[in-house]
């Protein structure tokens, strides 16, 4: 089965926004696709809708259990390791540094930042020893979604905006190390 698709993906936040475009869009260019939401109903619609071509996980992409699902389910559906993961999941918190609900912002800090930080850690690890026997015949992504409030600052969300300038950060230190090693990481503000 794993000859079926061009290339294997997990994307977190899928049902919805960006992540479901990108899922969309992987899914009509070839790719086996699992998904992750937290929108259970909306992850069984999108298998019925999809086909073969997607599965999902449903759940907090910042559990590290449900992280564990992810690439256990690539492997397992579609007979071989995710080449491309991209980093998704998140929500905003609108509100200056002064007027902020802080009582939110905790959940903000742990998918924006933590849970990103864990599916990243983990795609890298993989993917780098895989890439370490077959680099450069072989492409292996990992594809962070920031916010450009991260790098341009608004006291409108300055709170969210300084979770974008953690995964920016997180984003360009994974680049310079596993860059070398045959993974691309990139940025999409």
């Amino acid at each position: 089965m794993s000859d079926k698709y061009k290339r294997i993906a997990i994307v977190t936040g899928t049902t919805s926004g960006i992540g479901e475009a990108t899922m969309r869009k992987f899914v009509a260019s070839g790719f086996g696709v699992v998904g992750n939401g937290r929108n259970a109903e909306k992850l069984a619609m999108l298998e019925n809708e999809m086909g073969s071509a997607f599965c999902s996980v449903a759940g907090n992409a910042a559990d590290n259990a449900v992280l564990e699902q992810l690439f256990a389910i690539a492997n397992d559906r579609f007979g071989r390791e995710a080449d491309i993961v991209v980093a998704n999941a998140g929500r905003g918190l609108g509100g200056s540094v002064k007027d902020a609900d802080l009582t939110q912002f905790e959940d903000v800090l742990k998918i924006n930042v933590s849970g990103t930080l864990a599916l990243i850690q983990k795609a890298a690890q993989k993917m780098v020893d895989i890439q370490q026997n077959i680099y450069p015949e072989s492409a292996a992504d990992i594809v962070i979604i920031g916010s450009v409030v991260g790098r341009h600052i608004s006291p409108f969300s300055a709170v969210y905006g300084a979770s974008k300038y953690a995964v920016h950060a997180l984003t360009e230190g994974l680049r310079r190390e596993v860059g070398p090693k045959g993974v691309r990481v990139s940025l999409v503000e």
